[in-house]
């Protein structure tokens, strides 16, 4: 299940992020926000790409906003949600093929929870093995017109849209594999706020328009929608759709304690789910757990928990000071100077650029490559011998006569998950990513 927020921003804002959406994920602790209002909001108007903000909402009361939250506060409210079949196709499914019911949340909740003997209102004629539910779009001004202190829950005015709060904000609440299909907001950008669970997000520049093939049927006032399903597509009826580049990012809220410990546990679960991902013949994932993330999301926690950690027990400065936390020009008045050419967005672990992605099948067997605990911000050099000294050990490997082996898997992992090894591997990660920062020279 999911839970997020979305302030709407018209094409005005910013013709530069015209079409763009800006993605921002809670990973603070603390009230100390690594952009100002003025900072933030200049950042915005320079993006040129989706980006991912972290650390900005620390102290935000709508983080408290969970489902189970929300449905305390909202009562006997009735609220409509989208079911879809959870049926793998290669064709999107469009609201108007879904199928709607009015329902209060908590009946939602118990129906996701497969409660037995609760009281599950309309969704009993939808099983959970077969439909996932959507309550999306649902404006926190409407929802909450009879409580009108939860507007102030929500500061947009952090990120420079002074009086944005909860009023222009949208609600979106999920279960596991809610979608919709892509799409195009054509009134401009949107601020995205998640707040429990997670959502992944594929976007694509507007350039590759064309190869999305788009339309405007379903019709919706500011919508345009691509026919093509951009995980499952039919390259047949859409053999253009290879040149659309996505850029791919999943968005989670941030824990409060990002530690050493977190980056342990993201390490193990990246070899865990690597060596066992085709593994059929045991029982290997926790019946605790709820599924076998992809080696890119596993990844992916790897990178964010390695930052966080370093930031909060190192309290490296990663920007470039001659760069990305030089002070900002400004005039006469002491207004910021709008000199597009002269400003670089500040890149950095408070602010990531959602970069385009290769797309993987993520059903095929992982890679030996895939293996491979390196940071992708190591010196060629290092990359390059490290290369050398495999392909050499290999060529003294083949050359030798080796038994049948006798060692499963489950003893391997064994070995690479030991606390110890998981230990060594999370310090040498944490000294590389501290020496890659602290070596690294501006372009």
């Amino acid at each position: 299940m999911f839970v997020y927020f979305r302030l709407n921003l018209d094409s005005t804002c910013s013709e530069s992020t015209s079409s763009v959406l800006l993605l921002e994920v809670m990973a603070a602790s603390d009230s100390t926000n690594p952009f100002s209002p003025e900072e933030t909001r200049r950042i915005l108007h320079h993006l040129q790409q989706p980006a991912v903000f972290r650390n900005m909402t620390g102290g935000w009361p709508v983080l408290r906003w969970t489902a189970e939250h929300l449905s305390d506060r909202l009562g006997d409210k009735l609220i409509r949600f989208r079911l879809g079949r959870k049926e793998e196709t290669n064709t999107p499914l469009f609201e108007t093929q879904c199928s709607y019911v009015e329902a209060r949340l908590d009946q939602f909740l118990s129906w996701t929870r497969d409660q037995t003997g609760t009281d599950v209102g309309p969704f009993c004629d939808y099983p959970t093995s077969e439909y996932w539910a959507y309550a999306d779009y649902k404006y926190i001004a409407v929802l909450f017109q009879d409580q009108p202190s939860m507007f102030q829950d929500v500061k947009w005015s952090q990120f420079g849209f002074e009086g944005r709060d909860g009023r222009e904000s949208t609600l979106w609440v999920g279960t596991e594999g809610a979608n919709t299909p892509c799409h195009l907001d054509s009134y401009g950008c949107n601020l995205v706020l998640q707040v429990q669970g997670r959502k992944r997000w594929h976007l694509f520049p507007p350039e590759d328009t064309a190869n999305l093939y788009p339309t405007r049927i379903p019709y919706e006032e500011s919508s345009v929608f691509s026919q093509v399903d951009v995980l499952r597509p039919d390259l047949s009826r859409f053999p253009a759709f290879p040149g659309a580049r996505a850029h791919v990012v999943t968005l989670q809220p941030g824990q409060e304690e990002d530690d050493v410990a977190r980056v342990g546990e993201a390490v193990t679960k990246a070899v865990v789910c690597a060596l066992k991902r085709d593994d059929d013949t045991d029982d290997w994932l926790n019946p605790t757990e709820d599924g076998v993330a992809s080696h890119n999301d596993n990844m992916l926690c790897v990178n964010l928990a390695v930052r966080a950690c370093a930031q909060r027990h190192s309290n490296l400065t990663r920007e470039d000071p001659r760069d990305a936390r030089r002070p900002l020009k400004r005039d006469s008045r002491g207004h910021v100077r709008k000199d597009r050419d002269s400003f670089r967005v500040p890149f950095g672990p408070h602010l990531s650029p959602v970069r385009c992605q290769q797309r993987e099948d993520e059903d095929s067997p992982e890679t030996t490559k895939d293996l491979e605990v390196k940071s992708d911000a190591a010196p060629r050099a290092e990359r390059a011998s490290a290369d050398g000294l495999t392909q050499r050990r290999s060529s003294c490997d083949s050359s030798e006569d080796y038994e049948e082996p006798t060692l499963t898997t489950n003893d391997l992992l064994a070995c690479l998950v030991h606390p110890d090894v998981i230990a060594r591997v999370t310090e040498l990660l944490l000294e590389r990513h501290a020496g890659s920062h602290s070596t690294a020279t501006p372009s």
